[in-house]
């Protein structure tokens, strides 16, 4: 499939909602664009206008990848997606693509530490694991960038869209790998690990970086 930006960040929305909020999932529009712009687990953050999200909820709905009800008692339409089974994957290789919808090319530890709340890895080498099955999956799903520069870790992208990061490759090495002597590459990949447990703090006190102590 060939989706838009919009599209895949209203799609990786609901299924974030739906895996760690089920109580509020499905959700009203009000709440959807709310989710698609919020500052904390998203990259790029975005400014959608309840306009541009209905549209491309119209567009989502045609291509059958969500679903718009109201219940009886409710006085306001709810959508969800199908996302999962529109792709038939595990939930593992779901949590690892819905990330990857959300937050750009990351790598496997990045996503490791990401997925917390969605299923449990017991290590990065399951992270692969689930990673190697979505880039073998019919379409592929996504696609190994090999490493940015001063990472010892290779970068992977989703691809079911416009979002897939076409930054020159460089040649994967084996995860965890960091090339002897190279200082500046250690210490990258120490501030990259604590970004990741700094994100893994915030979503579990579920504060926001730009406002840490909750102000209106």
């Amino acid at each position: 499939m060939s989706l838009r930006e919009i599209e895949i960040r209203i799609l990786g929305s609901l299924v974030e909602k739906e895996r760690t909020t089920p109580e509020n999932y499905p959700l009203s529009t009000n709440a959807l664009v709310l989710a698609c712009n919020q500052k904390t687990n998203r990259d790029p953050v975005t400014s959608y206008s309840q306009i541009e999200i209905e549209e491309a909820l119209r567009n989502l709905h045609d291509k059958g990848l969500t679903s718009t009800v109201r219940g009886v008692a409710e006085r306001v339409f709810k959508h969800s997606h199908m996302l999962q089974e529109s792709l038939d994957i595990g939930q593992k290789e779901f949590a690892v693509l819905a990330v990857l919808m959300l937050r750009g090319p990351q790598t496997p530890g990045e996503l490791r530490t990401r997925t917390e709340r969605y299923v449990f890895f017991r290590d990065i080498s399951e992270v692969e694991a689930s990673l190697q099955r979505l880039e073998g999956h019919r379409p592929p799903l996504t696609r190994n960038l090999g490493r940015a520069p001063g990472q010892s870790q290779d970068r992977w992208v989703h691809t079911l869209g416009p979002s897939s990061d076409m930054r020159p490759r460089v040649r994967a090495t084996q995860q965890g790998q960091v090339p002897k002597g190279d200082a500046v590459a250690e210490l990258r990949h120490e501030i990259d690990q604590m970004r990741a447990d700094i994100d893994r703090i915030m979503d579990h006190l579920g504060l926001d970086l730009d406002n840490p102590v909750g102000e209106p």
